[in-house]
């Protein structure tokens, strides 16, 4: 997988394709909301939204994908239903930092949610 399709997966909470593709001393930076330091911490968290994400419809949409060199910037929303009714609605943009073996070395994802 290239840097970007990396990152958009991990945007679009595809984030089993990523575990592979993250640091042992990666850290994930939730503005606002929490920090993971080390690719276990992300991958348990991973794990609690990818479980929240199963337990609603999801409709991720890709704004915007900005890469250059070791950096790779994905902006966009996603839609949370059930039962047809809107949970909640997020604009989002994650900042990922690649290390020079291609490995997800930071991310900082800023989230603004809305009814």
């Amino acid at each position: 997988m290239t840097k970007t399709e990396i990152a958009k997966a991990f945007s679009d909470g595809e984030f089993e394709k990523t575990y592979k593709f993250i640091s042992d001393n990666a850290e994930w930076t939730v503005i606002e909301e929490n920090r993971f330091i080390g690719k276990q911490a992300i991958i348990k968290n991973c794990e609690q939204v990818g479980s929240y994400f199963k337990s609603v419809t999801t409709n991720f949409k890709t704004l915007n994908i900005i890469s250059d060199g070791n950096k790779v910037v994905i902006n966009g929303t996603a839609e949370f239903l059930r039962n047809n009714k809107r949970v909640s609605f997020v604009f989002a943009c994650d900042v990922y930092e690649f290390n020079n073996n291609n490995q997800i070395q930071n991310i900082t994802s800023y989230c603004i949610q809305t009814k």
